[in-house]
């Protein structure tokens, strides 16, 4: 399954709200070093069990593919 997802970073909690087919996924991480995206899949793949970006590494619309 593609998700849309934005990404909102230096929140204070992660967490994941879904309207249909757009996500907004709120990260603790900051957009640097690669630290957000890590997270994104970290918390992602302890509810599916194949999470990867597709799409937008470097930008806060991200394509996630998640299995």
């Amino acid at each position: 399954m593609l998700i849309q997802a934005t990404v909102k970073t230096n929140q204070k909690k992660f967490s994941v709200e879904k309207n249909g087919d757009k996500w907004v996924i709120s990260v603790r991480a900051a957009p640097e070093h690669n630290k957000a995206n890590i997270e994104i899949i970290k918390e992602l793949s302890k509810e599916y069990k194949n999470v990867r970006i597709v799409k937008g590494l470097k930008s806060s619309k991200k394509l996630i593919e998640v299995l």
